[in-house]
Parts: C-alpha cells; sequence; structure tokens
C-alpha cells in the first residue's frame, strides 16, 4: 500500500496556516533604527537620495529616539554630521562634538529603554572623508587611526552609549578599543563590530546623509565583494578580540555572507541593510514598479532568513508600526 500524495500547498492554503507554520518573522526588537544629527540645522532635513530619512537637529532627534521606544525598537544607531572637519577628525572625539552630545541627548531622552548605539569611526570627521588618518603618502595609518578610534570609543562611553560600533574595518580596532574602555571603567560598554563591511557600490546615499567629503574609494581596507572566506576571518579575529556582536554589511547583496557568519559565530549577528539598498526600493516603488510594503517586508526577511538576528535599517520605525498594528 502506497502513501498518500505530499502536497505542500495544504500548508499555504491561508494567512492563518501560512503564520503557523512560518519559520521567521520579524519583531520590532530586533530591529535598529540608523539616525542622523546634523550641527546647525534648524530644522530636518531630508536627504535626497533617501526619501523619508532626514538629517536631525538635537530636538528631532531626541523625537525619534522616543518614537523609538514607544514602537518597541531595538535599538538606534546614532551618526554625527560636523559644521567643521579637519585631517584628524577632531570634532569626533571633542565631548562637545555633536555625535557626543546626540549621544547624551538621546540618553537623557530614553535612558535605559532603548539600547543607545554610536558609530565609532572618523570618515563623517574628517576632511578627506576617510575613515582613518592619512600617513605622509596619503594612504591610511591603521595604528595611527587605533590611537584615535581608543580615544573617540571613550568620548562615546562617557557620552552614554550602551553599545560602540567601530566600522572603519581598521585591523586591531575591536581589541584597542576594549582595552581603551576598559582602562577607563566602561566594562558594561558593549562592542558590535563591523566585522564584515565590504566596499560596497550601495553606499553612495549614506555618503550625501553624511555629507561625506570623500574622493576615491575605501577599497584598501574595506572587503572585496569577490571574497568570501575572507569575511569568517575578519568575524573570528573580532570576536577573539572582545567583539560582544558582529555585523555584516551590506546586507542585502552578502546574504551568502550573513549566513556563512551566522554558522560559526558565537555572538549575536546583525546585518546593515544599507542606503542604496533602500533607496533602491524606494525608487522602485515610486515608479510604480514594486509594491512598497510587500517589497520592504520580504527584503528585511530574507535578512533574517539568512541569519541576521539583528537588522539595522532606514525603514525600522515604519516597519515596527506595522507590525504594531498587526498588518
Amino acid at each position: 500500500m502506497g502513501f498518500p500524495q505530499h502536497r505542500p500547498r495544504r500548508l499555504r492554503q491561508n494567512p492563518a496556516v501560512r503564520a503557523l507554520v512560518a519559520q521567521n518573522e520579524l519583531s520590532a526588537r530586533q530591529l535598529i533604527l540608523p539616525a542622523f544629527v546634523r550641527e546647525g540645522l534648524a530644522e530636518p532635513n531630508e536627504i535626497t537620495s533617501m526619501p523619508g530619512v532626514y538629517q536631525h537637529t538635537m530636538d528631532s532627534l531626541k523625537a525619534a529616539a522616543a518614537q523609538a521606544v514607544t514602537l518597541g525598537l531595538g535599538g538606534i544607531m546614532l551618526f554625527g554630521i560636523p559644521a567643521e572637519r579637519d585631517e584628524n577628525g577632531s570634532a569626533g572625539i571633542d565631548p562637545q562634538g555633536i555625535l557626543n552630545r546626540g549621544i547624551a541627548a538621546v540618553r537623557a531622552e530614553v535612558g535605559d529603554d532603548l539600547v543607545v548605539m554610536s558609530d565609532v569611526c572618523l570618515d563623517e570627521f574628517t576632511s578627506h572623508g576617510h575613515c582613518g588618518v592619512l600617513d605622509a603618502d596619503g594612504a591610511v595609518d591603521n595604528d595611527a587611526t587605533l590611537a584615535i578610534y581608543g580615544q573617540m570609543a571613550v568620548a562615546q562611553a562617557q557620552a552614554g552609549a550602551h553599545m560602540l560600533g567601530p566600522s572603519g574595518m581598521m585591523d586591531g580596532q575591536v581589541g584597542v578599543i576594549r582595552e581603551a574602555l576598559d582602562a577607563e571603567g566602561h566594562l558594561d560598554t558593549a562592542i558590535l563590530a563591523y566585522s564584515a563591511k565590504y566596499a560596497s557600490a550601495f553606499y553612495g546615499p549614506f555618503r550625501e546623509a553624511v555629507d561625506s567629503q570623500l574622493k576615491g574609494d575605501r577599497r584598501t581596507y574595506q572587503m572585496d565583494a569577490a571574497n568570501r572566506r575572507e569575511a569568517i576571518l575578519e568575524a573570528e579575529l573580532d570576536i577573539a578580540e572582545g567583539a560582544d556582536m558582529i555585523m555584516v554589511k551590506p546586507a542585502m547583496s552578502y546574504l551568502d555572507i550573513v549566513r556563512d557568519v551566522a554558522e560559526i559565530s558565537p555572538v549575536p549577528v546583525s546585518a546593515y541593510q544599507i542606503s542604496g539598498e533602500y533607496s533602491m526600493i524606494e525608487a522602485a516603488s515610486a515608479n510604480g514598479w514594486i509594491d512598497r510594503r510587500a517589497s520592504v517586508l520580504e527584503s528585511l526577511l530574507s535578512i533574517k532568513r539568512a541569519g541576521a538576528e539583528q537588522i539595522l535599517t532606514y525603514y525600522a520605525a515604519e516597519v515596527a508600526g506595522w507590525l504594531k498594528e498587526g498588518k
């Protein structure tokens, strides 16, 4: 006697059945909102290439953080845009610099109700737009940059950041930051390491968002899109140096890397749906070529399915609203 024919479609017949057997789902607590605060703004400034995303004033940044708490988001990642830059990115170290003031303002607004994260990198603060200081030949000086990262990390921890995101892809950055934090008594300040950050073509809108001064590219220190195994090495090095969480960036074009890293990591793995990935969805939906909400949710679910436990996305607040409404 043969077995009855198996029909996978039985488990797809209506929304209730599909929800019952779904292997992955999105939740607001797993979403992290990237947010930009710009020095000297009188009102929020919409970023042309990222419709719906703004450079914030201090007041609108605090409002966005308060909304994130109400929506149940997991965290907010802060980036600062200074009025003045120099070759060494001094505004990133200054306790009264725009990013450190933003951290303090957000932390005062939300306390421990939201994980306040901050970007440890020089690219927003340098006059040349690179993630580190340059040597006499114009190349990024890894070790000189590390010393500054240590100072930045301490300044951000003192401002109130719960978690720091070193994103410059300097060799040894996690170890230096961990050592600097511990030496100043910030033992509980966590590190979310940008472990596998690729030199991607999809960062363009972000560079508008932070008014980047970059000429050229960052291919000598960010990862080559052709390489896969290297991401595992970078992740393992960061974990060994003390990273509490690690990240893959970009997300959508690197889902294989998200999966690879998730399979070997003993610490939580995040992925960043970056500016260009956001802008592609916005452009296509604005032209009526795709269903916006369905595409946003599918894109985020694909990142979760690949193995990311947290997702940094400019859609965080909007999606959390959808989830809250049960849409």
